[in-house]
């Protein structure tokens, strides 16, 4: 039976729960309350649940490695579990989306996103679909402390709306609808 594995970026530890580069994080803590999917069991160099979703196996996973080591950890389970890449679907925050705003891809580079970078790295391959949070209010010199900078109380509405939008976009890309997610929530 066809099984997915959506893996949230994010970087492990109580220091940075509510950050914007755990956003991918929020998405897979989402799609665990509403499908009700415990991610609580260690598998490698990750935090994952198994459950399903609109009828599909899936997993849902956290790795425990920080943000720029995420492909140590993707490629284990990605492995372990004998995952297709097509499969595969990685929630990652980004800089150069505003936040509120979300972009979905079916394949294509890391830009500028380390733990992007590392997945591909260790994948050796760029063909998995993926979906980038916007975080927004880049500034060049400043990127570091804004990313690991808390989502302030006046945007987590909109933050929220964003993580519900991904995990949205997340249950569309399971059930074989990618192009569906992309007209809907691309912009």
């Amino acid at each position: 039976m066809e099984k997915f594995l959506v893996v949230g970026l994010g970087n492990p530890g109580l220091r940075f729960k509510h950050t914007r580069h755990n956003m991918g994080f929020m998405v897979v803590d989402f799609l665990s309350q509403k499908y009700n999917i415990k991610v609580n069991k260690t598998n490698g160099k990750a935090v994952i649940g198994e459950g399903i979703i609109e009828g599909v196996n899936v997993i849902l996973a956290k790795p425990q490695t920080y943000m720029n080591n995420s492909g140590e950890s993707v490629r284990e389970l990605v492995s372990y579990h004998q995952i297709q890449l097509s499969n595969l679907i990685v929630i990652y925050d980004d800089m150069d989306i505003d936040l509120g705003k979300i972009r979905i891809r079916k394949k294509g580079s890391s830009g500028t996103h380390n733990g992007m970078r590392s997945i591909m790295y260790h994948l050796k391959n760029e063909e998995f679909p993926r979906i980038r949070v916007g975080i927004g209010e880049k500034k060049e010199a400043d990127a570091k402390n804004h990313v690991l900078s808390k989502i302030r109380k006046e945007e987590r509405e909109v933050a929220f709306e964003s993580i519900k939008n991904s995990a949205e976009s997340a249950v569309y890309i399971i059930q074989g609808q990618i192009d569906t997610a992309m007209n809907r929530f691309n912009p």
